[in-house]
């Protein structure tokens, strides 16, 4: 007696398989496990600093932290402001180990960069990840970033270099300190690879969040040092300004 049912002449029409949005659970009818009405819920970012993508009230402009002190890397690519429910989402796929949920996230991202580039953004010649240190590796299970860049690179078509970046120093967690004490913490805090060859390359670091942009500041100045021509950066979000 078969306890499976018959297979014989069987054909998967995959255009049928209809997924279910990840947020209500009603069918997704975006070609994503995602439906256009939560799509639309999504904080995506309006207007924001064109340097730093600093959420602002209107386009074209340029943060006052960029124009006192321009940061190191070129520009900041985000999809979205770090609000609810994307930062639930980002927290599932982050503390939770929901995979599915950074991967729908880096598949809007990639579309996001689509159009950025058709725009006019240069490409970069590769992606990198921002990296993890061991101690927090180990008790996470993964690097969310370079799970993050991994997704980017196959829907891009771009080159990943998982271990061109290191972090053989870890202090505090940085979402526990201030901005001044960010700093603090991330000095001498990444290295390069001794077969990492950023010389003469435009680089793109890929993180979930940019809040203040030490760490983004801190890996663009080590890739500058080692040669790089331009590093930018994309993120799934941006944090508003405190207060906003």
């Amino acid at each position: 007696m078969r306890c499976q049912p018959f297979t014989d002449d069987q054909v998967y029409i995959w255009t049928k398989n209809k997924q279910i949005c990840l947020l209500c659970d009603e069918p997704a009818d975006t070609g994503q496990p995602l439906c256009s009405a939560c799509e639309g819920e999504l904080p995506w970012l309006g207007g924001h600093c064109r340097i730093c993508a600093l959420p602002l009230p209107g386009e074209g402009l340029t943060c006052g932290a960029c124009l006192r002190r321009p940061p190191a890397f070129s520009r900041v690519e985000a999809a979205w402001r770090y609000a609810f429910p994307l930062d639930s989402l980002i927290t599932r796929f982050k503390h939770q180990a929901q995979w599915p949920m950074g991967r729908l996230l880096a598949a809007l991202l990639s579309h996001h960069l689509q159009h950025a580039f058709a725009e006019g953004l240069p490409r970069p010649d590769l992606l990198l990840p921002v990296p993890l240190g061991r101690k927090r590796l180990r008790r996470r299970g993964f690097n969310q970033a370079e799970m993050l860049a991994a997704w980017l690179a196959a829907a891009l078509d771009l080159p990943l270099q998982r271990h061109w970046l290191l972090r053989p120093q870890e202090g505090a967690h940085q979402q526990e300190l201030d901005a001044a004490a960010r700093k603090r913490n991330l000095r001498r805090a990444f290295a390069l690879h001794a077969q990492a060859t950023p010389a003469g390359r435009h680089v793109a670091l890929v993180d979930d969040v940019l809040t203040t942009g030490t760490t983004a500041e801190a890996l663009a100045r080590l890739l500058l040092r080692a040669g790089a021509v331009r590093v930018d950066i994309y993120c799934l979000a941006r944090t508003p300004k405190p207060g906003d």
